[in-house]
């Protein structure tokens, strides 16, 4: 098992990397795919591989800008995927008590700190009961003093997540439960652990009180919000918690992946209504939702909500060019949409080939739905004429198509 050669081991070497941070992203979705190759033939060897990358996964990591978020993004992902990996194989106790000692050095070095994600995995990391009250009594003196009143200072301990986490595991719910009561301060990461023995011991009704309380502050609200609705939608109050949390809870990078998400747990719910619910959330921004609307099939909606608010006219050239023969009459209407909010100056970086994408999306379904297309190319003239300004692009790109 030493012998094997990893390739991603001289490539973490102590501060091997520079201030970007795009070499060691890189780096580190090398090393989980050379992980997960081995994890399908020799499990042992992978969770081997995956602790010996943790361990040196910081020092390597020492001297890069980490402050737009993506590298700290980037090892938590690495975290979420090893933790299974070295979790899963039936290793020995003793062999996994190696492989904890050595996490927690690392756990314990981290200076930045980088891995302490690792923390939330530790009692899956025990795998056993045994194993992982073991390391709650280990923890728990030095989480129990930094808790304590008399403590001085701000009771800052590396292994407090993963003494909760350990507990957690172990099965010592209420005694979870008594040690969080004693902690100074009250913070969400701490007592989400709370919210998960409660579940444990069925008392569903406290669990949402004690994870309601955290609302508010700067506790993360979305993450509490996503915990509520699970709680509720466990409970049966598909209902309540739809009212109460899904469009917080399910927030996503994109508007139509936020309707997507609220969509597929809710699947009594009438998408109109859903999207009803949305554009009513973000007033304003109605086109905003354009996408999710088109994409649900509801495309009068979606006609309706780019007409109200400033939609993005890329998004609207490649909608009425995508529908230009299924949906000629809505394909028509989204690219003259794309027109409209180009002349009127909304768009980021909108180039000459913009204007020219939405122009032949529009003609195209002009064509295909049987429309006078000398009256099509009248109304974008129109268009123009009453955008003086930012009309210029569109007068200057389509001169020659409309005989300006």
């Amino acid at each position: 098992m030493n012998a094997h050669k990893w390739l991603f081991a001289p490539r973490f070497r102590r501060n091997a990397f520079g201030w970007k941070s795009d070499l060691p992203i890189r780096r580190i979705k090398e090393a989980l795919t050379e992980i997960r190759q081995i994890a399908r033939k020799e499990p042992i060897l992978a969770a081997e591989g995956a602790v010996a990358f943790l361990e040196k996964l910081s020092p390597s990591l020492a001297n890069v800008d980490s402050s737009s978020g993506a590298l700290g993004s980037a090892v938590n992902r690495a975290i979420e995927v090893l933790a299974p990996i070295i979790a899963k194989p039936d290793a020995g106790q003793s062999v996994r008590q190696l492989w904890l000692e050595r996490l927690w050095e690392a756990i314990q070095d981290d200076q930045m700190p980088y891995i302490e994600h690792l923390g939330d995995f530790w009692g899956e990391l025990c795998v056993s009961k045994e194993i992982a009250s073991a390391w709650a009594d280990r923890f728990l003196p030095i989480v129990q003093r930094i808790w304590s009143p008399q403590e001085p200072g701000h009771g800052y301990f590396s292994g407090t997540t993963a003494c909760l986490s350990a507990m957690y595991v172990a099965g010592r719910h209420e005694e979870l439960l008594a040690l969080l009561e004693t902690a100074r301060h009250k913070h969400w990461h701490d007592r989400r652990w709370g919210v998960k023995a409660l579940m444990v011991l069925g008392r569903k009704a406290q669990a949402l009180s004690y994870a309601e309380e955290m609302r508010g502050g700067n506790h993360p609200e979305g993450e509490i919000a996503l915990v509520c609705e699970a709680i509720l939608l466990s409970s049966g109050l598909s209902d309540v918690a739809y009212q109460r949390y899904a469009i917080e809870a399910n927030q996503s990078t994109t508007n139509l992946a936020t309707f997507r998400a609220i969509a597929k747990k809710y699947p009594g719910k009438a998408a109109v209504d859903i999207l009803d619910d949305l554009v009513k959330s973000q007033p304003g921004s109605e086109g905003k939702w354009f996408a999710a609307a088109k994409d649900a099939g509801m495309f009068d909606e979606a006609l309706e909500l780019a007409r109200c608010s400033p939609t993005d006219p890329r998004t609207l050239s490649r909608a009425s060019r995508d529908f230009a023969i299924e949906r000629p009459i809505f394909a028509l209407n989204a690219g003259l949409f794309a027109l409209h909010w180009i002349s009127v100056g909304h768009g980021y970086d909108i180039t000459g080939v913009d204007v020219l994408d939405a122009y032949d999306a529009v003609m195209q379904s002009a064509n295909a739905a049987g429309m006078d297309m000398q009256g099509v190319k009248s109304h974008i003239r129109k268009m123009i004429d009453a955008s003086p300004i930012y009309g210029k692009l569109l007068h200057q790109t389509l001169a020659r198509q409309l005989a300006i």
